[in-house]
């Protein structure tokens, strides 16, 4: 009489590792999403301030631009494309009125490098973000 052990054994090993990696890939890729995520809202925060630290309407779009390249650049995220609204009319206000400057942009990230069947080229991640303009700001 054989020994059979050594061969269910086997077919459970190929029938669970495949499995096994799907599930591993696709905790990497949520994870992957969700810190971009995280780090596109970081970066947006970060645009919103910028912005509502200048005195002229022009001046916020383009500081809040660079700085959500920068941040961006400084985390580690490389957007295929990305997208920015600025509403920085709050930074034309007269002296002691309260107003905000408002950011919303868009990341494109890439997830070629996550081998999944199901998973996308890329994801497209959105962050938004107001920021208080200061009324006693000199003009």
């Amino acid at each position: 009489m054989r020994d059979e052990r050594g061969l269910s054994a086997s077919v459970e090993t190929a029938l669970i590792l495949p499995a096994v990696v799907l599930f591993v890939g696709l905790l990497l890729t949520l994870a992957r999403i969700a810190i971009a995520d995280q780090h596109v809202e970081a970066a947006v925060a970060a645009a919103a301030r910028a912005a509502s630290l200048e005195r002229s309407v022009a001046a916020a779009q383009t500081a809040a631009g660079e700085a959500l390249e920068r941040s961006l650049g400084e985390r580690g995220i490389d957007c295929l494309s990305t997208g920015l609204t600025v509403d920085a009319s709050g930074v034309a206000r007269e002296l002691g009125e309260f107003a905000t400057v408002s950011v919303t942009a868009t990341c494109t990230v890439g997830l070629g490098d996550v081998s999944l069947p199901f998973v996308p080229g890329s994801v497209r991640v959105a962050g938004s973000h107001d920021s208080p303009v200061d009324p006693l700001r000199g003009k």
